[in-house]
């Protein structure tokens, strides 16, 4: 049985309903974050989804020097508090150094180890003795079963409420594959599972200097994934995807979110009906 993560009021795993966590893939504006947050919440609201708000302060791993890469710690946080007032919803946002890591539990509910840091033993040990649960991203080059020496680290200093999240393996260069059989190992070790429908039909530096992405995949994949049982879903998403700063050819367009959590949300209500007690 896999393992129970909460944050606030939600409870991720052990056949608790499928969760979402969403949002811009980084801050481009506070127009564009409330804008965003306003709509997965009215959203998810009408569909009974918990759901917890995403997007990244800073992206430290771009390709290009003179790609965008967010607004930075202090400003980044300034918005991203003042989404979770506005809209009474949990933060999730990702860190990159071991100094980040008590500045953003300040205001994030869940801190996310991106997959690239996914084996950086300091980075894990600082998020993990800050107390707030962990989204671990299991690295394109990680094998599913390896995530549990990554997990074992954070619970080396005390914190067993842990995510893993699925994002896609390196497939050759410029592609990645999705192995499905990764949510069922992950899930096997202990820990609820997450499968980030976005990231994983990237297309790493495929556009000469930034990354494609093939978003036609994310509907299907997100039901396959659901119908293995995945605990949430990591969705990017933005109101206005090709002019997006960031991730534009991987993010799903705002407006198809609700066709998908109608799908995922059948899809994980069959899969978790249970015999009526006698």
């Amino acid at each position: 049985m896999t393992g129970l993560v909460k944050i606030d009021n939600i409870e991720i795993g052990k056949d608790n309903p499928l969760a979402l966590i969403a949002g811009p893939c980084v801050i481009e504006s506070e127009t564009i974050v409330f804008r965003t947050c306003e709509k997965v919440k009215q959203v998810t609201s009408d569909f009974k989804i918990p759901f917890i708000f995403k997007s990244s302060y800073s992206k430290a791993n771009r390709l290009n020097i003179d790609s965008y890469s967010g607004p930075g710690l202090k400003e980044g946080l300034t918005i991203l508090e003042k989404v979770k007032k506005e809209f009474d919803v949990p933060i999730l946002t990702d860190i990159h150094n071991p100094d980040e890591a008590h500045p953003v539990s300040e205001v994030a509910d869940i801190l996310q180890i991106p997959a690239f840091l996914c084996r950086q033993t300091d980075l894990v040990l600082a998020a993990a003795r800050t107390g707030k649960p962990l989204n671990i991203k299991k690295g394109q080059f990680m094998a599913p079963e390896d995530m549990l020496l990554i997990a074992k680290k954070a619970e080396s200093v005390g914190n067993k409420n842990i995510l893993l999240t699925e994002r896609g393996s390196f497939f050759g260069y410029h592609n990645l594959v999705v192995d499905l059989r990764s949510l069922l190992i992950m899930r096997k070790l202990g820990y609820p599972v997450v499968f980030d429908a976005t990231h994983s039909l990237q297309l790493p530096g495929s556009q000469g200097g930034c990354s494609g992405g093939q978003p036609q995949f994310i509907l299907p994949l997100a039901r396959a994934a659901v119908a293995c049982g995945c605990d949430a879903l990591f969705v990017e998403t933005h109101p206005d995807v090709r002019n997006a700063l960031c991730d534009k050819d991987s993010m799903l367009p705002l407006e198809n979110l609700e066709e998908l959590l109608i799908q995922v949300k059948a899809i994980d209500q069959m899969i978790k009906q249970k015999e009526p007690r006698m």
